[in-house]
């Protein structure tokens, strides 16, 4: 009897090692973060795994809300769609002028810029006036460039998307964080929306004097962020809004964030979502002491010896000895 169980035994071992032996050739599956542990403040927000569209966080993403500036990027894809000549010199006129929230621009009416220059500043430094010339200089106008805009909305399968104007000033462009996630992955194709929109600053010359216009998304300067996509958008009906493509935690991510009241609160969001992807990737760095927290350690440690009874000069001499 003691023989038989010996062998059943061994034969159990030999089936634990094999088993054992498989797992460890396996490659470690990275399993995706949960979403409850992941508090954000925007109103609606999606976290999207780029290259499979799975969807890692969701907050009321079928929500129909103001996209503001994030329009931007469905101006852009039309206008390069469009094949136009890109050297082509567009002139910003009074039709341009904000007639509608009275915001400010610094091209003037009579400023002169190529196609090229102003589809930068209108993806980079969110310029109404720019994003109203390509929209009027389209073939068929204005009301031909929304209407391919809802077009190319439709081709996209963005269902709950509308446009009223290449700027996003009008709180009628209107879409959800799901349809704002295929969006950002369709525009992630285009060479030149991946640069004008990450570009931390860009000048040009009106009226002969050089002017430097910058990134609305502070983050694209960061070191810290390897952004491949970037659009910010504003407007009071919309709160402040952010659309991203970033490589995080070792993979492609698409970021949406819609609705967010305080004029922080998308960019703590964003370094939330880096934080929680992460912290379950398990590739975030522990954090280092500042030199404040490290004095007072010190400064502890010194009063917790004298405490003792333990000379702290004593002590340091023996530190050093050894």
């Amino acid at each position: 009897m003691a023989f038989l169980w010996s062998r059943i035994l061994l034969k159990l071992a030999a089936v634990a090692c094999t088993v054992m032996g498989t797992l460890v050739m396996q490659p470690a599956m990275a399993a995706d973060p949960s979403p409850s542990r992941l508090a954000l403040k925007s109103s609606a927000a999606l976290v999207l795994d780029e290259e499979t569209g799975h969807v890692l966080y969701g907050k009321n993403t079928e929500s129909v809300l103001p996209i503001a500036s994030i329009t931007k990027l469905m101006t852009a894809m039309v206008v390069l769609d469009a094949n136009l000549d890109l050297n082509e010199s567009l002139q910003v006129t009074n039709e341009d002028l904000d007639t509608l929230k009275g915001t400010h621009s610094r091209l003037r009416v009579g400023t002169l810029l190529t196609r090229e220059e102003m589809l930068r500043l209108a993806l980079m430094a969110s310029e109404n006036r720019a994003a109203s010339a390509l929209g009027r200089n389209y073939p068929g106008g204005l009301e031909a460039f929304v209407a391919a805009m809802n077009l190319k909305a439709r081709m996209l399968g963005l269902q709950g998307t509308r446009y009223a104007d290449p700027t996003g000033l009008s709180s009628t462009n209107v879409s959800t964080a799901e349809d704002l996630g295929k969006l950002v992955r369709a525009a992630h194709r285009y060479d030149r929306i991946r640069e004008f929109t990450t570009t931390s600053g860009f000048q040009v010359n009106i009226g002969g004097r050089p002017a430097a216009f910058h990134n609305t998304n502070r983050l694209v300067a960061s070191s810290g962020w390897d952004i491949g996509l970037s659009k910010t958008g504003f407007i009071n009906e919309a709160g402040r809004c952010l659309v991203m493509q970033a490589h995080l935690a070792g993979r492609g991510v698409v970021i949406v964030l819609l609705d967010s009241w305080g004029k922080y609160t998308r960019i703590a969001d964003a370094a939330r979502i880096r934080k929680w992807l992460e912290v379950a990737d398990g590739s975030e760095m522990p954090r280092q002491p500042s030199a404040r927290s490290a004095s007072k350690s010190r400064k502890a440690s010194a009063r917790a010896r004298a405490q003792s009874g333990t000379p702290v000069a004593a002590t340091a001499r023996r530190a050093r000895a050894s």
